[in-house]
């Protein structure tokens, strides 16, 4: 039973948080809010934090890059959402690039242009510069450079 707008202890909120971080990889600031939602004081949430980075519970680096994998292989973002999301989530930028660093550029033009051949193939009773340029749009959309999309387009033509 989930104990609603009650203040935890250190110790006991400690316990709790470190279940929550074992159960999946966490950022920083996740953590920092959770302990802040169980009704902790700022130096109590930072003494915590640095005993759980201590102890191995929460690694900013390892959280970045199982972000970038499971984004990139499941959902398909590009690496600009990637980013924004990790930046969204105060991660510094050297994890951010060593996360990144994760995407190998023939995955990542091949996931690209699968995403642009299905798009395109779905479109239909318009005209093909309509298609290509919605087919970008969708791939912008989903993080992906728009250069890169129209390189991907032109060449299949060819």
């Amino acid at each position: 039973m989930a104990r609603l707008n009650q203040q935890y202890t250190p110790k006991e909120a400690k316990v709790k948080i470190a279940k929550f971080c074992a159960y999946q990889e966490r950022c920083h600031q996740e953590v920092r809010d959770k302990l802040f939602s169980f009704g902790l004081l700022p130096n109590d949430v930072e003494e915590i934090i640095f005993e759980l980075i201590q102890e191995d519970f929460i690694n900013e680096e390892r959280f970045t890059k199982a972000f970038v994998r499971g984004k990139f292989n499941y959902k398909k973002w590009g690496r600009i959402k990637i980013t924004q999301e990790l930046k969204r989530r105060k991660i510094s930028d050297y994890c951010i690039k060593k996360g990144l660093a994760e995407i190998s550029d023939i995955k990542y033009h091949s996931v690209l242009k699968e995403i642009l051949t299905k798009k395109i193939a779905k479109q239909s009773a318009i005209k093909d510069y309509q298609k290509n340029y919605k087919a970008v749009q969708f791939a912008m959309s989903k993080g992906f450079e728009a250069e890169l999309a129209w390189t991907i387009i032109k060449s299949s033509k060819n």
